[in-house]
């Protein structure tokens, strides 16, 4: 006896509900049979009225067997209306008419190496390739409470999660059929992209999308994603041609050459390795075939931004990627739809003054950001941050209020207590915001302090770029000792002593804010050339010492050539120009 639960679904799946922008109560149903022994095979064969095709193309593909034994997958069944379909489509009348062998390809674009009930089921592609080598993806859509799960915009799942000894099966109503066209067909095929097709086929990118994965020459590109724009989008921006684009980005008349503006602007719409939405969300920026050039990427609630940033203090809208015309599998990788025109930015470096505390898992936390008190975050609390890690699970944190010494006359008036060395964690490191492309000096700004008669920290810095776990450390680099106070070096000038900045600066320190005490200090750690702009992990490593007080504030990356002493900043976050 079969028993069907009506269950709330889980909180995965509500999230991934969330993401798709879908609203109401969402129930997942979960049907259990009453052994574990009855597995795949067996369970299609004891419901030939609905499972009977099926059943023999498992037979002739000679995947019966297979599905009978033990193990974990997950099969999307196509009910025998939707084979008989399948078939008309074919010109075929009996299941018998097929091939073996096209059949056992059919089984394995079906099937899963995993079992994956709806719950685990994310925005876009599912978290499992295909035993047939692509991936599948995901949409659902809520009427009156109840929702609609669509597979590869092909078939909707009519009953999920049906558990058997060796996976699961999702019954759905029409078959699943796997993409024949690579990515650049995929764009050719689709006559919204007239413009963007010719301009691939102009500057020979075309020929670098039609590849299959194990044939193109070039390591490294296997896999493509094409971030394609229709015709009505290049229009609302004024090109209303191919020839139009030509003469808007073309700078030598030659866009075959890689280095015209044409190619470069077309690569910068191609990235490497098959990603779908969910893909492009969880990491900040891509690399793009444009040397050099990522595109930056976020989730704004349900939305799917590229290139929205922030920038000298100016937001920069960014680019919408249209998830209805998105998540398009070819065999060589996937093609998304920009909702906007876009293009690179050429930017010149430029400083960027990075406080710390204002990262967003920090500042949303209203009870504790900007209230005088101190705050421990717990191992839980501190583990959950995207922008700040540890290299222990078990590290914790502090917030240093308003009213703190070592933070009442720091930047926006806040500090981190970071623990480094002994028992407390060998590194921390924070996520910064957009660095253009060029050679800084990185400065790390700190409240000194020594607690009692633990060694202080000495700590070394290394960066790396978002997205790769490799850490480099920077060139010419110091280490900064958290428990050291400015020199406060001296000059003299027509016979009175002064300070002297431009000593101090020689040898690596500097005031940043108002206060010239010598326990409000930054510290030159070394520098650094981005050659790639984008989001970057700047790490402090334990080099001796075992200080739990070590009060974090800012850490800036100045152009080498410009000022490194000005601007400095006032408590409430003003500027202090140079006199």
């Amino acid at each position: 006896m079969e028993q069907k639960l009506k269950t709330k679904l889980s909180f995965t799946l509500i999230s991934a509900m969330l993401v798709l922008g879908l609203w109401g109560c969402v129930r997942e149903s979960i049907q259990h049979t009453t052994s574990d022994t009855v597995n795949i095979t067996q369970y299609l064969g004891k419901y030939p009225e609905k499972f009977s095709l099926l059943s023999k193309v498992l037979s002739i593909s000679e995947t019966a067997s297979f599905l009978k034994a033990y193990g974990s997958y997950t099969m999307f069944a196509p009910t025998d209306d939707a084979i008989k379909a399948y078939l008309t489509t074919l010109g075929k009348a009996n299941v018998e008419d097929v091939s073996a062998a096209a059949w056992k390809d059919f089984v394995r674009f079906h099937l899963l190496a995993d079992s994956v009930p709806t719950s685990r089921f994310t925005d876009g592609k599912l978290p499992t390739l295909t035993m047939y080598g692509q991936f599948l993806t995901t949409l659902a859509n809520n009427t009156n409470g109840i929702t609609q799960i669509t597979v590869n915009r092909q078939a909707n799942i009519t009953q999920p999660n049906i558990s058997v000894g060796n996976g699961i099966i999702h019954v759905i109503d029409h078959v699943l059929i796997p993409t024949a066209l690579t990515v650049a067909k995929t764009i050719e095929a689709n006559p919204k992209y007239s413009i963007f097709t010719q301009a691939l086929k102009e500057t020979t990118l075309y020929d670098s999308l039609n590849y299959a994965p194990t044939a193109n020459p070039i390591a490294g590109r296997a896999f493509l994603t094409a971030i394609a724009e229709s015709d009505d989008v290049f229009k609302a921006a004024g090109i209303t041609s191919y020839a139009a684009l030509k003469a808007k980005y073309s700078n030598t008349g030659n866009p075959k050459s890689v280095t015209d503006s044409l190619h470069l602007f077309m690569d910068y719409h191609i990235l490497y390795d098959a990603k779908y939405l969910a893909d492009i969300i969880v990491a900040s920026a891509h690399n793009t075939l444009a040397s050099n050039q990522v595109l930056t990427a976020k989730l704004l609630g349900t939305t799917v931004l590229i290139n929205d940033d922030d920038f000298n203090g100016v937001h920069e809208p960014g680019v919408v990627l249209t998830r209805d015309f998105s998540d398009i599998t070819a065999t060589n990788g996937v093609v998304n739809d920009a909702a906007t025109h876009f293009a690179i930015k050429i930017r010149n470096p430029y400083p960027v003054y990075f406080d710390v505390q204002q990262l967003p898992d920090i500042m949303k936390n209203t009870s504790v950001y900007q209230k005088s008190a101190v705050y421990t975050y717990t191992a839980a609390e501190t583990a959950s941050f995207a922008d700040v890690k540890f290299s222990a699970a078990t590290a914790k944190f502090a917030y240093n209020g308003t009213s703190q010494t070592v933070a009442k006359t720091s930047y926006n008036k806040d500090t981190y207590r970071v623990p480094l060395g002994g028992s407390n964690p060998l590194w921390c490191e924070f996520r910064t915001p957009l660095i253009i492309r060029g050679t800084y000096k990185v400065w790390l700004a700190y409240y000194q302090q020594v607690q009692g008669s633990a060694p202080t920290t000495e700590a070394s810095a290394s960066i790396g770029i978002d997205g790769s776990a490799d850490r480099a450390p920077l060139a010419n680099a110091r280490t900064v000792n958290f428990g050291t106070k400015r020199p406060g070096l001296k000059k003299t000038v027509n016979g009175v002593s002064v300070d002297d900045p431009d000593g101090e600066e020689a040898i690596g320190f500097k005031t940043y804010m108002a206060s010239t005490t010598g326990a409000q200090v930054a510290r030159l750690m070394g520098v650094v050339t981005i050659t790639q702009t984008g989001r970057y992990w700047f790490r402090l490593t334990t080099v001796n010492g075992n200080q739990e007080a070590n009060n974090v504030d800012m850490i800036q990356f100045i152009p080498v050539g410009m000022d490194q002493q000005y601007p400095k900043f006032n408590p409430d976050c003003s500027i202090i120009p140079r006199p």
